[in-house]
């Protein structure tokens, strides 16, 4: 009987190749490096986006802060800023360090995306950036905008009038949906959500509520984008964010590099090769640590490591990264089920193109099982009163990861980061979602938890 392939190569053949695969085809956790990661003044010149892309997206939610203060009024004390704060959570640190039997010599920091306004994730990042510069284009095209204007003329009747004849189109797990459907639909656009059956029922009824429409598809999260982007294409007057290719979204993310850097300054939290900076990024399709990492990298070069973390039955930028074959493989091809708590990253295809951008920024991956997320979503309730979404609480092990781990510890040599500098270095936990989660699902998850 002939032996079934994955793409032309037996599984005996991949795990050959990438030994890691042993573990993660048996959805166990696993610590892996990535062997094209590269010092980032070697990869500078060869990328097609640069610093002076990011400054021109942060300029563009300049423009747009009097807008989002007007239709936002949680925005108001801010100026129609969207932005998260950092917060240190030594009591997590203390409690982790026991748990993992690890002392991290560092500072544990958190940065608190569950608490962004509008749609409360780090899809408030890309995905409200991209509806916003959509806005902006046909607002301008139609002459109904100036870019030296005030920009919450756009709240007005003209511009409502011109949005509600198109329509924004998005697939998503959930919470990209939110930051679109709630943007969206402010704006006057008309609004059309595709989502897996099973992504989390109280997001699908906050989006309907908003006025969006929700379609749900048996299949995954890459039917639902598939399925999206073919309705969006037979109509010329519906835009359509795409989760897995967006250059817009990518950009909207890698702002978040910018306010950064300027919060840690304000901390007085310094980085450089003697002071290192470890993020830990949680990953679905690949967009947001991506544009994130990408962003980190023009602003701090090679004093940031930044870290993709994955259920143990999700990894798709883990598999698209390690095999090198990134959007061609899913999960579901090395026997995966693609069915975790962590619905925000139940992704079974990774982007093809963050892939191919960060594949030589990115220092390595892990992935985490669900009964572990759970456990740290208890711990840092019980310990620092702070509610994160189960997929929120991928980046948690990252730290203990890097120094309890061989593979972390090699990286350690490799990167010659001694102890001195590792007492120095500040380890950043990016929370991304949780503060729009209703109250009734947070305790159950609690519950959850502690039944464990």
């Amino acid at each position: 009987m002939e032996q079934q392939t994955i793409h032309g190569h037996t599984l005996e053949e991949w795990i050959d190749r990438h030994p890691a695969l042993d573990r993660i085809t048996r959805a166990k956790e696993v610590v892996w490096l990535n062997p094209k990661y590269q010092s980032f003044k070697d990869v500078r010149a060869s990328l097609s986006l640069s610093l002076e892309d990011i400054e021109e997206a942060a300029a563009r939610f300049r423009r747009f802060q009097p807008l989002i203060a007007t239709l936002f009024p949680e925005t108001v004390e801010d100026k129609g800023l969207i932005e998260s704060s950092i917060i240190q959570i030594p009591e997590m640190q203390s409690v982790l360090s026991n748990h993992y039997r690890a002392d991290l010599s560092g500072k544990l920091w958190v940065k608190a995306d569950h608490q962004l306004p509008i749609a409360g994730s780090i899809k408030a990042r890309g995905g409200i950036y991209e509806v916003l510069k959509f806005a902006e284009h046909l607002a301008l095209e139609h002459g109904l905008l100036q870019t030296s204007d005030d920009y919450s003329l756009l709240a007005g009747k003209d511009a409502r009038a011109l949005f509600q004849q198109y329509g924004v189109m998005v697939g998503s797990t959930g919470n990209l949906g939110l930051s679109i459907g709630i943007m969206s639909a402010k704006l006057g656009f008309n609004v059309e959500v595709h989502m897996s059956a099973d992504a989390k029922e109280w997001k699908k009824k906050k989006l309907r509520s908003v006025g969006s429409k929700v379609i749900e598809h048996e299949d995954d999260f890459s039917r639902a984008v598939t399925e999206g982007r073919q309705a969006a294409q037979e109509d010329p007057h519906v835009y359509f964010v795409d989760d897995e290719w967006s250059r817009d979204l990518f950009m909207g993310y890698a702002v978040a590099a910018l306010r950064i850097k300027q919060q840690l300054e304000t901390a007085r939290i310094q980085v450089d090769e003697a002071h290192p900076l470890f993020v830990y990024l949680p990953c679905g399709v690949g967009g947001g640590p991506g544009g994130v990492t990408f962003g980190l990298k023009q602003v701090f070069g090679d004093a940031v490591h930044c870290f993709f973390a994955e259920p143990t039955e999700s990894p798709a930028m883990f598999l698209g990264l390690m095999t090198g074959m990134h959007e061609k493989v899913s999960v579901g091809d090395f026997g995966l089920s693609n069915r975790t708590a962590a619905d925000g990253l139940a992704v079974g295809r990774p982007s093809g193109v963050v892939g191919k951008m960060v594949e030589s920024m990115v220092s390595g991956m892990y992935t985490v099982r669900d009964e572990h997320l759970y456990q740290l979503l208890r711990q840092l309730k019980d310990t620092e009163g702070t509610y994160l979404e189960p997929s929120a609480l991928a980046g948690f092990p990252g730290p203990y990861n890097l120094i309890g781990t061989a593979a972390g510890k090699e990286y350690l040599k490799q990167q010659e980061l001694n102890d001195e500098k590792l007492a120095n270095a500040t380890h950043l936990l990016w929370g991304t979602g949780g503060n729009m989660v209703p109250e009734e699902v947070k305790q159950a998850d609690y519950q959850s938890a502690l039944n464990q």
